[in-house]
């Protein structure tokens, strides 16, 4: 059994100087205002357009991430509908198979220390239902059938497609206090590493989210 932190990797993401050329072109269709198109208009324009509320113009831009997250969290995940969603098939993936080690592969939990009992007592049950799963296999089950003893700790890779004003409702969602532990690990990453990218379109959501993180550790240091 080999046991792995989550973590994700952007697949896709257009030129970031193209990306707001394209938003302003786009949303000055609305206003009729090409005219005013410089070489330097677009952030600017963004901003704007943000700030407006006019977030349907960002939609013209799609960027593609590559999850590895546990069973349960991705079912967090796909439930976002406007985004489009490729998953590891625990129907098609034969476990015991040699390119997948002859092992399961399974998502470390982030809120219990690995020497605290409750880990210990989760590692035992991943080891478990490894054993379970690879005898079922050798007795002759298929994939699709061996699965149903599968935990939601699974390791399993999903690639997601979703518009740039998508990704600011899932990372607004997912990194906020009331999401789960395990999602905002990977999610609040993202995060950050998008508002690198391109600040103009995730300076909001990034302050509100940072900065209310930045509020809870206060109120626990006193």
């Amino acid at each position: 059994m080999k046991i792995i932190a989550p973590s994700y990797e952007i697949m896709f993401i257009p030129d970031i100087t193209e990306l707001l050329q394209r938003i302003e072109l786009a949303g000055r269709t609305c206003y009729k205002s090409e005219d005013k198109i410089t070489d330097q208009s677009a952030r600017a324009f963004v901003r704007r357009i943000i700030a407006s509320g006019h977030l349907s113009v960002i939609e013209h831009i799609h960027i593609t991430i590559k999850f590895i997250i546990d069973r349960g969290v991705s079912h967090e995940l796909v439930r976002h509908r406007l985004a489009s969603y490729s998953q590891e098939s625990t129907r098609y993936a034969n476990y015991s198979k040699n390119k997948f080690g002859n092992e399961i592969t399974v998502i470390r939990p982030c809120f219990w220390e690995e020497s605290s009992p409750e880990y210990a007592q989760w590692k035992q049950a991943m080891a478990d239902t490894e054993k379970i799963y690879l005898k079922l296999i050798d007795m002759g089950a298929r994939p699709e059938q061996a699965r149903s003893v599968l935990p939601n700790s699974l390791k399993t890779e999903v690639v997601m497609t979703c518009n740039l004003r998508e990704m600011r409702h899932i990372l607004a969602l997912r990194c906020s206090k009331a999401a789960h532990p395990q999602i905002r690990e990977v999610m609040q990453p993202l995060l950050k590493e998008m508002h690198e990218k391109i600040p103009v379109i995730f300076d909001d959501v990034h302050q509100t989210i940072f900065q209310d993180i930045q509020k809870r550790e206060k109120d626990i240091q006193g």
